[in-house]
Order: C-alpha cells, then sequence, then structure tokens
C-alpha cells in the first residue's frame, strides 16, 4: 500500500481499472454488483469511504479479492506487511477499528484480519460468497459472534470456525476493549458460475 495516497483514492483509481479492463459501463458494474451508479462514481473519483460491505459487493462482482482493490500489487514472492502501514477499512466512533492485514490472490482467496472492538461496538456483516468460511481467534477481552441468529460468546483465547455466507456479525458488549484475528477464505473467486455477469 502507498501510504502517500488516500486510501479513497486508491480504491477509486483500481474499481475503475478493474471496471475498465471488464469493457463496463457504470450501469453494468452497477447492476451486477448492487451498488448505485451515484456511488460508483464517487468512488472511482475518491470522493467515498467505501463501507468493507460495498467493498466486497464491488470486488465479488468484478471476480477479484478483496485485497486487489485495497493493497498494492503483488510483484514478488514475498509480500511483507509492516505493522502499522495499512490503515483501516472500518473504524468506530468508539475507536474499535478493522484491517486487511494481508491476502492471497485468487481464485481462492484467503484473507487475515486484525480487529479491534471498543466496549459497545458491533459490526454486522452481509453474507459473502457462497463457500466463504470465516477463522476467528479471540486475543484479548471478550467477542460475541452472531451467526444466522445464533450468539456464541469468547474469551480469551478462544477460537471459532464458521460459515460467512451466512449473516453475520462481531460485538463487545463488555466494559473493556477486545481484539480478534480473523481468517476469511473464500474459493473460486472470478471463476464462474458464481451469480456474476461474464459480459465485457
Amino acid at each position: 500500500m502507498d501510504v502517500a495516497v488516500p486510501l479513497s483514492r486508491l480504491i477509486g483509481e483500481r474499481v475503475k481499472a478493474e471496471r475498465q479492463a471488464r469493457q463496463w459501463t457504470l450501469d453494468q458494474l452497477a447492476e451486477v454488483s448492487g451498488v448505485s451508479r451515484r456511488m460508483l462514481i464517487n468512488i472511482e473519483h475518491g470522493d467515498a469511504n467505501p463501507s468493507i460491505g460495498i467493498l466486497l459487493k464491488l470486488s465479488d462482482a468484478l471476480g477479484v479479492g478483496l485485497s486487489a482493490l485495497v493493497e498494492s500489487p503483488h510483484v514478488t514472492a514475498v509480500t511483507l506487511t509492516r505493522s502499522g502501514t495499512v490503515p483501516p477499512l472500518w473504524t468506530s466512533a468508539a475507536g474499535g477499528r478493522a484491517v486487511l492485514v494481508s491476502s492471497t490472490v485468487p481464485p481462492d482467496v484467503v484473507e487475515l484480519w486484525d480487529w479491534a472492538l471498543a466496549p459497545g461496538d458491533r459490526y454486522a456483516s452481509e453474507p459473502h460468497a457462497d463457500g466463504t468460511r470465516e477463522l476467528l481467534h479471540v486475543l484479548d477481552g471478550q467477542v460475541v459472534v452472531e451467526v444466522a441468529g445464533e450468539e456464541v460468546m469468547l474469551e480469551t483465547g478462544d477460537a471459532l470456525s464458521f460459515s460467512g455466507d451466512l449473516p453475520h456479525a462481531y460485538a463487545n458488549p463488555h466494559a473493556g476493549p477486545a481484539r480478534f484475528a480473523l481468517s476469511v477464505f473464500e474459493p473460486d473467486v472470478g471463476v464462474p458460475p458464481r451469480g456474476r455477469s461474464s459480459r465485457a
């Protein structure tokens, strides 16, 4: 990630480049992704800070991993991410944040996230693509994970595996901060059929 370039501008450039590589119009990307044309214009111009949910819709529609929209291209066999060099993709008013630390390239994408939830924080996620699995390991504090209406309370050191293609959320209803590592596995990114349009 080029920290000299604002994240919103970097994302906008990547979205536009991926869209143009497919010779899609803004209307076509809006139709395939479910993201409004106005929002796409704002994103491509670097005037919007899209949520993780919107970024996931765009990456899924474009057939790329989320990292393709937010990280520098991989140019070597080894990709190093220094602590503190990646801006968060989600923050809360209370000080929570989510950082996409690293990921692999398609078609089988694995993302590694560093999450911190302040007291009272809750992040709800729409279902990801079919077959997505998540692994969560609590590093500090207590975290409540909600999956399809079921709640699981996790203590420091606990781990949980669950289906990321169901509605889910991470919450910290406690008085102290919480931190967890999250791995997300999304298979067959960009490989039809996945409900994406294949038109160019």
